[in-house]
């Protein structure tokens, strides 16, 4: 296995991640926001590092602020659940 075939395994990891998600909070009527911000992040981290080896710029500026409204979306579930106990 080549070194580009495993970075299109993550990627394709990391599209499954973001699919999961996605399905994820439309199935659920109450979703956890870990579970979808989480695993939405680590898809993004794992199609960035996709990228890096077959580099698309308009697809790492999306993955970009996909991740950065995955942490947005984190911060916000951590600060709500310290403030509801």
């Amino acid at each position: 296995m080549t070194s580009h075939d495993l970075a299109n395994l993550v990627g394709f990891c990391g599209t499954a991640c973001i699919i999961f998600a996605y399905g994820y909070a439309t199935r659920q009527d109450r979703p956890n926001p870990f579970v979808q911000h989480g695993v939405n992040l680590l898809g993004a981290a794992l199609l960035t590092i996709s990228l890096l080896f077959n580099m698309n710029p308009a697809s790492f500026v999306l993955e970009f602020f996909w991740a950065a409204i995955a942490i947005w979306g984190l911060v916000k579930a951590f600060r709500n659940r310290s403030s509801n106990p």
